[in-house]
């Protein structure tokens, strides 16, 4: 595994209005990412080797129902994990949020790694009712609003 000097987390949001859902897909370093659940779980975190166990991916669910949230017309959606794989060095998430018939609203708060290294960006790539957007966020600033 080779070391990499940037710290960054890209967050895929589509809203998908035909299938009244929002799909999310996460790509973030898994190294960061074990580190990050080590310190939050006090165990060793394995994602993405042979080693990891169900609790490794027990423990990634918890984390990214905790540092990754969701509102939409001002409350809070639960997301739904679908999946994951590895590609390279990156750990590629699969998230979902039925029964979404119209956004109005949607509040997007990602602090995901930032309380493990302060110098995390998470980029949030949205397209909500065909409006697409990029948007940077820091451990100074980690939620967004898009009307």
């Amino acid at each position: 595994m080779g070391i990499h000097k940037y710290y960054m987390g890209i967050f895929q949001v589509d809203y998908v209005p035909q299938k009244k859902r929002i799909q999310v897909t996460s790509r973030i370093f898994v190294d960061d990412l074990n580190a990050a659940l080590e310190k939050k779980f006090h165990m060793k975190s394995n994602l993405g080797s042979d080693q990891e166990t169900p609790q490794d991916e027990q423990n990634l669910k918890k984390y990214l129902s905790e540092k990754f949230l969701i509102k939409v017309n001002g409350a809070l959606k639960p997301m739904t994990y679908l999946s994951k794989e590895l590609e390279a060095n990156v750990l590629i998430c699969y998230l979902r949020i039925p029964e979404i018939t119209k956004i109005a609203k949607i509040e997007i708060e990602n602090s995901i790694l930032m309380e493990w290294n302060s110098e995390q960006q998470n980029i949030m790539q949205t397209n909500i009712n065909g409006v697409k957007q990029t948007i940077m966020l820091n451990s100074d600033d980690y939620k967004r609003m898009l009307k």
